[in-house]
């Protein structure tokens, strides 16, 4: 399992945790509502649940992954040309997500605004930030310059955001669908649809989504929850970089790396306007989520434009 897939499944195992920090409390004071008060306790839980859950997604990865290889003496490795970059796109999507949902964090405790937008923005950099120091002493691997602007800008994204808009009107989503390659390289894309999903680019899809009623006049009665976006896609990678036919004693079939672009309708859940907690806390979870729907496909490539019915 390659440290990038690591990466994945602890990013998430850490949102999902951060999510749950105040999940008991009700509306308007409920988790994911800004607090007009500063609260201490709050405060306090936030950075000790925040503490735990990095420590155990740090420790985790060094005894279930990186102590089964040689370690090194800090060093850099330039991995910007493989797949086509869209683990870069993965990065910068990881990023943002866990600097939004820092942000409702730290907004909950009552901190002042700013402090909280730039507190909350850089959980996801801080995060990403340590597994790529992990990397600069693993023989294997090496600290990524590329991985690291893309995890700035991600985190930026989140943070000029809030100062300049105090909302998040363009935002980072992700969406998959199963695709043919990893059969042919089940080291490199999974062994099962669980693997795949966080290890097969071909079927990642990453999406900068637009709010457009965020743009429009207050009365305007442009629907407040109907985003579009723009999405990146690639196809035909069977490795980082392109490779031989000949892969041990298999001669594998010869497939074109493409890049794909698309145009669909998404949906912004946090401005789907409800009461409830529990739906409040689901909505703010999904929402890294592209949501399936037609879309218009462009590869740059083959030259071509298609409609794809229902794209995911």
């Amino acid at each position: 399992m390659p440290v990038r897939t690591m990466r994945l499944k602890t990013s998430i195992l850490f949102l999902l945790f951060c999510t749950g920090l105040a999940a008991q409390n009700t509306p308007p004071s409920g988790f994911f509502y800004p607090s007009t008060n500063y609260d201490s306790k709050r405060v306090t839980g936030v950075v000790l649940s925040e503490g735990i859950a990095f420590t155990g997604a740090m420790v985790a990865l060094q005894f279930v992954w990186y102590k089964k290889f040689p370690h090194s003496r800090f060093h850099f490795f330039n991995d910007n040309a493989e797949w086509m970059q869209m683990d870069k796109l993965g990065h910068a999507t990881t990023a943002y997500n866990l600097g939004v949902l820092g942000t409702d964090v730290y907004r909950w405790t009552g901190m002042e605004q700013n402090r909280a937008i730039w507190c909350g923005g850089i959980t996801g950099l801080l995060f990403l930030t340590t597994i790529e120091i992990f990397d600069g002493f693993s023989s294997g691997w090496g600290f990524s310059a590329g991985d690291m602007l893309a995890n700035t800008a991600g985190s930026a994204l989140v943070i000029g955001q809030n100062l300049g808009w105090h909302e998040q009107r363009i935002q980072l989503k992700f969406s998959y669908h199963k695709t043919i390659y990893p059969k042919f390289r089940p080291d490199e894309l999974g062994t099962s649809q669980a693997q795949s999903m966080l290890k097969d680019y071909n079927g990642q899809s990453y999406w900068v989504s637009a709010n457009v009623y965020s743009f429009l006049d207050s009365k305007s009665s442009f629907p407040q929850w109907l985003n579009l976006a723009f999405g990146f896609g690639a196809d035909g990678m069977t490795s980082g970089r392109p490779a031989p036919r000949q892969a041990g004693d298999t001669l594998m079939p010869s497939f074109e790396r493409s890049r794909r672009l698309f145009f669909s309708p998404d949906v912004d859940f946090t401005r789907i306007q409800t009461n409830k907690q529990a739906a409040v806390i689901f909505f703010k979870t999904i929402n890294f989520i592209k949501v399936p729907a037609p879309a218009i496909e462009f590869n740059t490539v083959k030259k071509k434009i298609r409609l794809k019915p229902f794209y995911f």
